[in-house]
């Protein structure tokens, strides 16, 4: 994917070429295509912290850390990393330039990072060396806009922490920006001609500044994990592989990000902020935020809870991946001490139950279930409970194998439960008071060498189906397509997505249900209108209601469907009397209780 060329606009030495681009849509194809795995963790020697540890921090710091989304005393709302952009302050690029001489992070502690780091149960840190800003964060011969030579700090934090993470027993690797760098003549959003006047390509920048950076931070550092590039767009493919020869020669057990373009790296990144919903192949990552900015903002205090991160971490593990959480340090070098809370606290659960995180394999479900999910280890099964059933039986449902041995673990506690089958479900009979108060678990030893299961989906008798995606359902003359978008500049949301069933489209689940119940139905739509909505079985039985849509994505009530037998059943929704164009993104069904 290409991004759409710039356009420069004449306005001053360094004040040419807005870093801004006319859509959220063209930002993401910025992050390139990755989808191909060139290489995985177990069969080379790069990447076997990546395959095993599973868990990183992210560090965004960089000049934009001391704004704190402030620019001449006005807020701007928006990921702090793109202060710049036209779409937040549009900042003067001379006069950004100048503000890095009252940047000092004086706080800045790198064991104290790492420490934390190490506290929160993270295996290795990958830190911002250069944003899109072009703002160096370490000592660089290639220019002089970096925290030594034009700052008063003058120290090179990148050092600190590289001896700190090793001090810690941690990995260490590096963010780079290598497209995009809106202060350096010639690079992607920078300006067209330098401090002289003399006109500037992106080969120029290449040659000048990306290339010998990277060479920098792969050879002046000791042992890195990774290179995480960023933004590819458009850079010709040629200089991205000689990106990756240089960290493969320097750092022959570093790993490639995927998004250097061009599916040169050694592993995939999804979107930013996206988790998927079923499993992924391969060696791959999400990334996330402890908040909704990258970087430092000074209002941004919607952190993640202990409880959050667990669940995020465990369903990227669950579906095969590594997640890298990340945390934005202020101007003066210190983390936010709720999002370092945050951080302690569920590391505090992760250290009581590694086995659920390190070197834990992806769900043979596929998927998550109602109540949370499933990682595996050998013959272990660790159920991650996020809702903790009330009435004293978890219902796992597919499982084939016998069951050798069932209990719920929390740190060196083990109380012993029974496992039982029921008409092909596996019911454990917990406690009805809730062992742990951010994730419970249980562990199932089962019988064999390899584990059996029906990765069907299945509607729990107490909580139902859960959030059902439209990917897990047929699709008969329609189209489905993947929605991403950004509710304030920066914050992605993603959403797999069904369109075209006004035009006579329909949409079937499959899912067993366990004894004959009544739900309540629910769907998760986005449009411009209302619509008539019917839902059908298989049992003849149906409800069919109108109901409005919106710009947003919302939950909207249909009525109540009755299954009358036990059972596999199939659910099909189709839009009778046509109407608006529609974006379906799930179905819910949920137990009414009418004893």
């Amino acid at each position: 994917m290409k991004l759409k060329k710039l356009t420069a606009i004449a306005v001053g030495a360094l004040c040419v070429m807005s870093p801004s681009f006319s859509s959220a849509q063209e930002m993401n194809e910025m992050w390139g295509a990755g989808d191909v795995v060139k290489v995985n963790g177990d069969s080379i020697e790069r990447g076997k912290l990546f395959d095993w540890g599973n868990y990183a921090m992210f560090i965004h710091w960089g000049l934009y850390s001391h704004l704190g989304n402030k620019w001449k005393g006005k807020t701007h709302y928006g990921i702090g990393e793109w202060i710049m952009d036209r779409r937040m302050a549009n900042c003067d690029k001379i006069e950004y330039r100048a503000a890095a001489r009252s940047f000092n992070p004086v706080n800045f502690d790198a064991r104290k990072i790492a420490a934390l780091a190490k506290d929160a149960g993270m295996k290795y840190i990958i830190i911002t060396s250069k944003h899109h800003e072009g703002f160096s964060m370490f000592g660089t011969k290639a220019d002089k806009f970096n925290i030594v030579d034009a700052t008063p700090f003058g120290r090179d934090p990148m050092k600190e922490l590289a001896e700190a993470c090793k001090e810690y027993g941690l990995g260490f690797g590096f963010y780079y920006s290598h497209n995009q760098d809106w202060t350096t003549p010639g690079a992607s959003g920078g300006p067209a001609v330098d401090m002289e006047g003399n006109p500037k390509n992106f080969t120029d920048y290449f040659y000048s500044k990306c290339l010998p950076q990277v060479e920098e931070i792969t050879k002046n550092y000791g042992d890195i994990e990774l290179v995480w590039f960023d933004t590819p767009g458009n850079m010709p493919k040629e200089y991205a592989q000689q990106l990756v020869d240089v960290v493969h020669r320097n750092q022959p057990h570093a790993l490639v990000s995927g998004r250097v373009g061009y599916n040169l790296g050694d592993y995939r990144t999804l979107g930013d902020m996206e988790v998927p919903l079923e499993n992924v192949d391969g060696m791959w990552e999400s990334v996330d935020g402890t908040n909704d900015s990258w970087a430092y903002a000074w209002y941004d205090n919607n952190w993640k809870s202990p409880k959050q991160i667990l669940e995020y971490l465990i369903s990227t593990i669950a579906r095969g991946g590594t997640y890298m959480l990340n945390v934005g340090p202020d101007g003066n070098g210190d983390i936010p001490e709720y999002a370092a809370q945050a951080l302690r606290s569920s590391g505090k659960w992760i250290a009581a139950h590694p086995q659920v995180i390190y070197g834990a394999g992806a769900s043979p479900w596929k998927h998550a279930l109602p109540w949370g999910d499933v990682v595996r280890q050998c013959n272990k099964l660790y159920l991650a409970v996020y809702k903790w059933p009330a009435t004293g039986k978890l219902y796992l449902p597919g499982l084939k194998n016998d069951v050798a041995a069932a209990a719920v673990v929390n740190g060196d506690k083990r109380e012993k439960v029974k496992a039982v089958k029921e008409d092909g479900w596996t019911v454990v009979q917990v406690p009805f008071r809730q062992p742990d108060k951010l994730v419970s678990i249980v562990e199932l030893t089962v019988k064999g060498d390899e584990i059996d299961v029906d990765p069907s989906f299945a509607a729990d008798p107490e909580l139902g189906t859960g959030e059902l995606s439209v990917i897990f359902a047929d699709k008969t003359d329609c189209s489905m397509y993947k929605s991403a978008w950004m509710e304030k500049f920066g914050e992605w949301k993603h959403a797999q997505c069904v369109k075209d069933l006004n035009t006579g489209g329909k949409l079937t689940w499959t899912f067993d249900v366990k004894e004959p119940t009544v739900f309540q139905v629910e769907m998760k739509v986005r449009g411009d209108g209302p619509a008539v909505w019917k839902f059908e079985n298989a049992e003849g039985n149906f409800v069919q209601n109108r109901q409005r849509a919106s710009g947003i994505f919302c939950n909207r009530p249909i009525g109540w469907l009755k299954f009358d037998n036990p059972g596999r059943h199939t659910l099909t929704l189709t839009m009778p009397e046509g109407g608006q164009p529609t974006d379906v993104t799930s179905i819910t069904l949920t137990p009414v209780s009418l004893d």
